[in-house]
């Protein structure tokens, strides 16, 4: 079992929604993740050095995204880091990590939403195993 890691941040464009040949939908998007801090001496906010984190979502979850965020929306998302690693063209081994999201919305601290559910109402079709990403 992998831990599970949670990220507040800011979409940096709309997710962009595909679908394998499978017709299996899947959403890839990255989120800008910005810390800031008060300045106890100058009384002002500082910003921190920010992380940007490519993301995925997998199934029905991954289609209501992309109707429901859009490029900016500051976002927490949920879900389990993966290391993906290949060799580039100048044989160099190269890395890079990637969050695989189990949950997203939008967050209520600047914003407001409205909520609509979708079709499904057993949590099993929600986030079962049909959702989960190919390993």
């Amino acid at each position: 079992m992998q831990p599970t890691t949670i990220i507040t941040g800011n979409l940096t464009s709309d997710p962009e929604l595909r679908y394998l040949e499978s017709g299996r939908p899947v959403a890839n998007f990255t989120i800008a993740h910005n810390p800031r801090r008060l300045d106890e001496q100058s009384g002002e906010w500082v910003d921190g050095t920010p992380t940007f984190l490519r993301a995925e979502l997998w199934g029905s979850a991954a289609e209501n995204a992309a109707i429901s965020l859009a490029s900016g929306t500051r976002v927490l998302a949920v879900g389990t880091l993966r290391t993906r690693r290949w060799s580039g063209g100048d044989g160099e081994r190269r890395q890079a990590m990637s969050l695989v999201v189990d949950e997203i919305g939008p967050t209520l601290r600047w914003a407001t939403t409205a909520i609509t559910r979708t079709g499904a109402t057993d949590p099993v079709g929600i986030a079962g195993e049909d959702d989960d990403p190919p390993m």
